[in-house]
């Protein structure tokens, strides 16, 4: 009962005040005098107390006579003792192997409420009396107080500073209450961005068209596109990830329409197969760790560069053409979409990633979809890569079926035979890729460069006319200045050729190169809100495809803006 005393009037002392009163733990080679057990103290003390109340006082008989003249000898000598020591050198027994050596180090130093008995010894393994405590304890709470009264002169003299902070901490506290009242969900964030395009496209050296008689879309647009991102995660390391997206730019040039003309699409432009403005699910997949460095993902509808461990490119800051966000491989980097599975091991700097999606996968009719049929529209893929602050390389490998999401960025021949067009649905693309970017430590007049390039061979398992796709290339290099002119601004810059045949069957000479240029400066206004003016140019859109004596260009102006949320 009178060490619960005891305990309630040190609790505002820091715990080793109680050193020399606690035992030492089980596990502490203590000596074996050291322990206070209760029943020796009970023996000083006279009988215990009743459960719930203080100690009887009863009469000593000549047992109590001798145990209380005992004690008070002990008070003696440690009434006797030195003053309260300011070194435990001053105590000849205590050595600093001792179990309690710091915590009496620590009560010299902070509080100076440590004394010997009159002989220079400290005597730790001598019994403690109900006296000696009482001495002891009014000892180092004289020496409390005096701290106190210190602590209550700063606490007075800096009162409206913590007045000020004890205000905002309750405001922060009735921010979170708010915050966490009013939120989502706990297990999920919500990121947004909206995109607005306005500008139009130009025609220099028009001539006829022989694939469409629709006139060329020179007009002035204003397109937008809308994701928001719902990230899930139940463990803290996986991720379920949820992309509703909706856009309008399905008739627009910036959309790649006419289909002759989708080297001019844009990497942000997006309208649902349900039609414009309404608001679809692009992507639903989930990912999660599976062993060191390993991660896996499936998905009913994820991209295949959704599942890829290194993206081996730091351009653009701002997209622009589709074309020239695919690392100059755009067949290798097709960002086939749909039901899909990928797994990639990530050991720093090295990665290797290997998925599988089927465009066409939801389909039950083998003909026209399914999973690994003729039909699926498939992408596999294989990447080893290596990635590191300043630079990066990376190769990669896709089995490209025709019947897939299409290629970002490839002449209306090319397309055809390896994009989306089910006239080749027996057509395979073997497609290659090498790309790798280098980057200054420090933000100045060198640029970043990224550079990629890509080869694909094409085959069929039906024979086909003369002229057929046979090999196509594919190339780009990127230029990139980050606080260019303003901290936070970026320009940039790249010239490249989207997937361009190189050979055809039968002998039929190629002439489908082309050559794709896009200049843009992108203004930060605020850590949200960004503004980019852009021009590009495209040299023979038609590629293969424009008419024997006859040009056709593409010239497009826009500004972007983009909001992020």
């Amino acid at each position: 009962m009178f060490s619960a005393l005891i305990w309630r009037a040190l609790r505002p002392i820091s715990l080793p005040v109680l050193a020399f009163l606690v035992p030492p733990p089980v596990a502490a080679a203590a000596p074996a005098a050291l322990p206070l057990r209760a029943s020796a103290l009970q023996a000083q003390a006279g009988p215990a107390a009743p459960q719930g109340g203080l100690p009887q006082v009863q009469g000593p008989g000549a047992k109590d006579q001798s145990r209380l003249g005992a004690a008070v000898a002990r008070l003696g000598d440690y009434a006797g003792a030195e003053p309260q020591l300011t070194s435990l050198n001053q105590l000849g027994d205590l050595q600093p192997s001792d179990w309690a050596y710091q915590a009496l180090a620590a009560l010299v130093e902070r509080y100076g409420c440590v004394a010997g008995y009159a002989n220079g010894s400290f005597s730790g393994s001598r019994p403690l009396s109900r006296f000696e405590a009482a001495a002891l304890l009014n000892g180092c709470l004289e020496r409390v107080s005096e701290t106190t009264d210190a602590l209550k002169k700063l606490l007075k003299e800096f009162g409206p500073e913590l007045a000020i902070l004890r205000g905002r901490i309750d405001g922060l506290g009735g921010r979170v209450g708010a915050l966490e009242a009013s939120q989502f969900s706990t297990t999920t964030t919500l990121s947004g961005l909206a995109v607005f395009v306005l500008g139009g496209n130009g025609f220099p050296h028009s001539g006829p068209l022989i694939t469409s008689p629709l006139p060329l879309p020179n007009g002035t647009t204003f397109n937008y596109n809308l994701e928001l991102a719902l990230n899930t995660s139940f463990t803290g390391k996986d991720l379920f990830r949820t992309v509703l997206r909706a856009g309008n730019f399905g008739a627009s040039p910036f959309g790649g329409q006419p289909a002759y003309l989708g080297l001019s699409e844009l990497e942000a432009a997006f309208e649902s197969d349900a039609g414009a403005n309404i608001l679809a699910i692009d992507k639903l997949f989930y990912q999660w760790p599976l062993g060191k460095g390993f991660t896996a993902t499936v998905g009913a509808r994820v991209g295949q560069d959704d599942m890829l461990a290194l993206w081996p490119s730091v351009y653009p800051a701002d997209t622009i053409l589709n074309v020239m966000a695919v690392n100059g491989a755009p067949a290798a980097y097709n960002k086939n979409l749909g039901p899909g599975a990928g797994l990639m091991w990530q050991g720093k700097p090295f990665s290797i990633s290997a998925n599988y999606v089927a465009a066409n996968g939801a389909s039950g009719v083998p003909a026209l979809g399914g999973v690994a049929t003729t039909g699926s529209g498939g992408s596999g893929t294989v990447q080893v890569a290596y990635g590191g602050d300043q630079w990066g390389l990376a190769a990669i490998y896709s089995l490209l079926q025709a019947g897939s999401q299409g290629i970002p960025g490839a002449t209306p021949l090319t397309q055809e035979a390896t994009g989306s067009q089910l006239l080749f649905a027996d057509a395979i693309t073997n497609a290659y890729g090498l790309s790798g970017y280098w980057q200054p430590k420090h933000n100045g007049w060198w640029p970043s460069v990224s550079v990629g390039w890509g080869f694909n061979s094409t085959r069929y398992a039906t024979a086909q006319e003369s002229g057929s796709l046979s090999e196509s290339q594919s190339w780009l290099v990127g230029l990139q200045w980050k606080d260019a002119l303003v901290k936070g601004n970026a320009f940039g810059m790249a010239v490249g050729s989207p997937v361009f045949a190189t050979a055809l069957s039968g002998g039929v000479t190629a002439n489908d190169g082309n050559t794709v240029w896009e200049g843009w400066y992108k203004v930060q206004l605020t850590d949200q809100i960004s503004l980019t003016p852009a021009l590009f140019y495209l040299s023979r859109p038609l590629g293969q495809l424009t008419p024997s004596g006859h040009s056709l260009s593409q010239l497009g102006a826009l500004i972007k803006t983009s909001f992020r949320f």
